[in-house]
């Protein structure tokens, strides 16, 4: 089975998600996160925002990145630019997408438009 893929913020509670998902929900044996990731904070150069200090994830997640203890940050998915961000996900999903399956529904798509647009010619001409 394919894993299920994740997006979300790079942050305490987020990293956690997916560990999360497999054990509350018990169907699917691992979750990929595809972004944000650390790698991605990284080459992206994103700001940090200020982190919840409250969150009990945090000093985990500060020694796992080498964070700073004292000082919570995270980083939003919405920080990158949204061509970006639209990218990243259509490349994280693109080795799952069945082309023949989708032309067919694009072209049965099509067809009903077309219906459509007969009927509601009929209608206004009528």
């Amino acid at each position: 089975m394919a894993p299920r893929r994740n997006i979300g913020d790079f942050d305490a509670s987020g990293s956690d998600i997916e560990r999360d998902w497999v054990e509350r929900t018990d169907c699917w044996e691992r979750v990929e996160r595809v972004l944000l990731t650390d790698g991605q904070v990284r080459e992206y150069q994103l700001p940090p925002a200020e982190g919840k200090r409250d969150d009990p994830r945090w000093p985990g997640f500060a020694r796992r990145y080498g964070f700073d203890l004292d000082r919570p940050v995270q980083w939003e998915v919405e920080a990158l630019e949204p061509a970006e961000l639209e990218r990243l996900v259509m490349e994280a999903v693109d080795g799952y997408i069945d082309r023949e399956a989708l032309a067919q529904v694009m072209a049965d798509e099509e067809q009903q438009r077309a219906r459509l647009a007969r009927i509601l010619g009929q209608q206004q001409d009528g």
